[in-house]
């Protein structure tokens, strides 16, 4: 019986912690910027960089109140403007690496990948639903390549607004007809995507192995 009772606990202790962390990532774009912080940034990284960790948590601070619209337009034109698209082999020496927004905000660099990540978190912190967000892999047909987007859903049927670093304005996926949508994911699931409407549900967003180390290392360090 003790045994039991054992195991029982340590399944209570289990969920309870996959609950925490799960939370906890969702909040990590809300990561409190701090002098301390920001002394680091700016020793490591340069005043450049400094300001953009300031600018960013402006951003969230005075946005929360916004209508989403705006919140949308703002956070799109916040890391396209201040982000330049550097290759991750260029940038990180690594042929894939998911950067934390952190990271992106502290290189000024990354790619379609990190753009997508950083502006789902920062969405998601200034208060939209994350049921709303979805990071959405692509074909780029023009480019002939793999391309990744933050995509919104005003309703679960809705057409989405594609958020992109490749063309700055925020349209609705069906005038995107350069873009061919493969799947989607968020926090919690993983969808096979289509232009309208959210796509068929495959599962929890853990089964992408960058996603899942991506989320641990938000939690471990800012960058």
């Amino acid at each position: 019986m003790p045994a039991v009772n054992s195991r029982i606990v340590k399944a209570a202790k289990f969920a309870f912690v996959l609950a925490s962390l799960y939370y906890s990532i969702v909040l990590a774009a809300g990561l409190l910027i701090d002098q301390a912080l920001l002394d680091k940034v700016d020793k490591k990284y340069g005043t450049a960089a400094k300001q953009r960790f300031v600018d960013w948590q402006e951003l969230i601070d005075t946005g929360k109140a916004w209508p989403e619209s705006e919140k949308l337009e703002r956070v799109n034109n916040f890391f396209n403007r201040n982000i330049e698209f550097v290759d991750d082999i260029i940038l990180w020496q690594k042929i894939d690496y998911w950067a934390a927004p952190t990271e992106l905000l502290a290189k000024g660099a990354g790619d379609c990948e990190d753009y997508s990540i950083a502006k789902y978190f920062t969405l998601v912190e200034m208060g939209v639903d994350e049921n709303k967000l979805r990071i959405t892999y692509v074909k780029a047909l023009e480019l002939n390549q793999a391309h990744m987007v933050l995509t919104y859903f005003d309703s679960p049927r809705a057409v989405p607004l594609v958020l992109d670093n490749l063309k700055p304005g925020i349209m609705p996926a069906t005038q995107r007809n350069d873009l061919q949508p493969v799947y989607s994911f968020n926090g919690t699931g993983l969808w096979l995507a289509k232009s309208k409407g959210s796509g068929q549900h495959v599962g929890g967003s853990d089964r992408l192995s960058m996603w899942t180390e991506l989320k641990l290392r938000m939690l471990e360090s800012p960058f």
